[in-house]
């Protein structure tokens, strides 16, 4: 077997292999031997039919097969002579292989980049922590006890935070237009749910009162025909109802699932759930920060085909989160564009990552495996079971771990790193980083 390999581009290769004619005419002759001991022909009786008559009938799918199962075994021959990992499915594509004459192939592949990590102690990470103070706790409770608040019809004129039940109409030029009208709709002054100027000129109006607001659609409206347009709403409200939040009571509580049912015991689990999901959140932007500075610092040319297998998996990510399993959407449906950078960070990271944990040797360490585990098992009504389920699956109890060997490596880096503290509010901890906008050229 002869092998040779040419760098087309970055990472693509192309493997030119020859295999001599007399191995495939061994394994094709095998192949016919073994077929005339079991096929059945007419005339001939059972292990008795003549090669050559095997030949005659099934000798082109006998070497196609073949032919199929040479390329099969000598790509991964020719991988390892050469020292080649692909990255992704080869496209072979035969440049001999008439019968009789050596058997010549070419696969094109990509393989994965070359990778030199660079020195991290020059980075700089800001790592942000913050605490949970009571007036974040009085508005945690405030919001849980609107969601399930009452609504009180009233005969005062309707403010902001009220909410009506209206029926509208829009008109552009003089004339009605599609989707632009509305009955027993319910709406919260100051949702901001309607177009801009909308809600504003609702406030004031009492229940069988009619208003006319004029408002003008934004530039950036999703219809294309209304963006810009000066329009006039006529619109009917038929209800004034205000907001009365639910009480802290043991009806309220038994709906959060406590046992003991004093507003202590409520508030004592309220921020035990605010502090866990602030400390995910913290960890969350941490963890984001030195994967983005190990990208920066680290630039590398990633496989296409890892980047499309990735792009598939969000894409069905996307369908099972918004659609249902249950759906049938066919997630191919999903533009390639929408997911392109978030695949090809992904991809660099674990490239990276793998690097790290190859050159630091690192490996999942038990203690945090099963710390993760406990903690993580704490959000169920009975955690010894969770605990118990992931232990005997190998499959699920693999992902624990890819999540510690995750935080191992982050570890690392932020100790390689110049790392500065800064306390910020729990409220800027929670909420998610906003996407850094490239400035405008001018």
């Amino acid at each position: 077997m002869q092998v040779s390999v040419e760098t087309t581009s970055g990472l693509e290769r192309l493997m030119t292999v020859s295999v001599p004619a007399e191995r495939i005419d061994q394994d094709v002759n095998k192949r016919i031997q073994q077929t005339a001991r079991t096929v059945r022909i007419d005339g001939f009786r059972p292990g008795k039919v003549p090669a050559k008559v095997v030949k005659q009938r099934y000798g082109k799918g006998i070497r196609e097969e073949v032919l199929g199962q040479v390329v099969q075994e000598t790509f991964y021959q020719a991988l390892q002579q050469e020292e080649l990992t692909p990255a992704g499915s080869p496209a072979i594509d035969f440049t001999k292989d008439a019968e009789g004459e050596n058997l010549e192939y070419t696969a094109k592949f990509e393989v994965y980049p070359e990778i030199a990590l660079s020195d991290f102690s020059s980075v700089e990470i800001e790592r942000k922590s913050a605490e949970v103070q009571d007036a974040d706790l009085d508005q945690m409770i405030e919001t849980l006890r609107k969601q399930q608040a009452n609504w009180n019809e009233v005969e005062r004129e309707a403010a902001e935070g009220d909410r009506v039940r209206i029926d509208f109409e829009g008109f552009v030029d003089g004339e009605a237009f599609d989707g632009g009208k509305g009955e027993g709709m319910d709406l919260v002054l100051g949702s901001n749910t309607m177009i801009p100027g909308f809600e504003d000129q609702i406030a004031g109006a009492k229940a069988g009162s009619d208003v006319e607001l004029n408002v003008t659609f934004p530039e950036s409206y999703q219809a294309e025909n209304l963006q810009g347009k000066d329009a006039v709403f006529k619109v009917k409200v038929h209800t004034v109802s205000e907001q009365v939040l639910a009480e802290l009571n043991d009806e309220f509580y038994e709906k959060f699932g406590l046992e003991e049912k004093t507003e202590e015991a409520f508030r004592a689990e309220v921020k035990k759930n605010m502090d866990r999901e602030l400390g995910q959140a913290l960890k969350m932007k941490l963890k984001d920060q030195v994967f983005s500075k190990l990208i920066d610092v680290n630039p590398i040319e990633v496989p296409a085909a890892l980047i499309d297998s990735e792009i598939d998996n969000l894409r069905r990510q996307a369908v099972m989160q918004f659609a249902g399993a249950d759906s049938g959407m066919d997630h191919t449906a999903l533009p390639k564009e929408m997911f392109q950078d978030q695949a090809e960070r992904r991809v660099k990271i674990g490239l990276l990552m793998q690097e790290v944990i190859k050159v630091n040797e690192l490996e999942a360490d038990d203690e945090r495996v099963k710390s993760t585990l406990e903690e993580m098992a704490e959000t169920y009504q009975d955690p010894q079971q969770v605990i118990d389920w992931y232990m005997g699956n190998e499959e699920m109890l693999g992902q624990i771990k890819g999540l510690v060997l995750e935080e191992q490596v982050v570890d690392k880096l932020l100790g390689a790193a110049q790392v500065t503290d800064s306390e910020v509010s729990y409220e800027d901890a929670i909420k998610p980083e906003q996407p850094e906008v490239p400035a405008e050229s001018e």
